[in-house]
């Protein structure tokens, strides 16, 4: 089974096609990192994808817009509907001091599921919307992304992409459920 991400390898959406697959016992599957949930779905379209899976509402951070953007211009089932438990954290790049960090970078529903902490621990820095938590990590770790920029992401980002986490566990509420479409091919 060949399974379609909104994600790059260390993202949410990863943990949660695994996540997926150990519930429903499939052990043969393969994952296409596809970014957004417009990509998701345009693959899963056009055949080169037997599953998609991508985030729609998070407990906290509310409707996922751009799967709402993506769901109207697509055409899918719905299989399947599930949530996981989420913990964002703060990366940085090995030996980042927090009076270097300049700019804090994520997905905009990340940012928003960590909103009082950001203002309250980190008020005046600029807070930057990516495409992708875990893309955020892994442009910072190969550069792409200034050095004095901080990322909110998983830990599972933090490993895949050698960054440090600087603090755990910094959504606003200590339980932070995302829920994840399992979309399939329209007939």
């Amino acid at each position: 089974m060949r399974i379609g991400i909104s994600g790059v390898e260390g993202s949410f959406s990863e943990e949660a096609a695994r996540t997926y697959c150990r519930k429903e016992s499939i052990v043969d599957f393969d994952i296409a990192y596809l970014i957004s949930v417009d990509g998701v779905l345009a693959a899963l379209e056009a055949g080169d994808i037997d599953t998609g899976i991508f985030p729609i509402e998070n407990s906290n951070g509310g409707i996922v817009i751009e799967a709402v953007y993506a769901m109207a211009a697509h055409r899918f089932t719905v299989e399947k509907l599930f949530e996981i438990d989420v913990h964002q954290n703060l990366l940085v790049k090995k030996g980042t001091n927090p009076d270097q960090i300049t700019s804090i970078t994520s997905h905009d529903q990340a940012l928003k599921q960590c909103r009082m902490y950001l203002k309250r621990k980190w008020p005046g820095i600029d807070l930057t919307e990516y495409a992708d938590t875990a893309k955020a990590a892994k442009d910072l770790a190969e550069g792409t992304l200034l050095a004095t920029t901080a990322v909110v992401a998983s830990k599972a980002a933090a490993q895949r992409y050698g960054l440090d986490i600087f603090e755990e566990s910094i959504q606003d509420l200590k339980f932070n459920y995302t829920s994840f479409v399992v979309a399939k091919k329209r007939a």
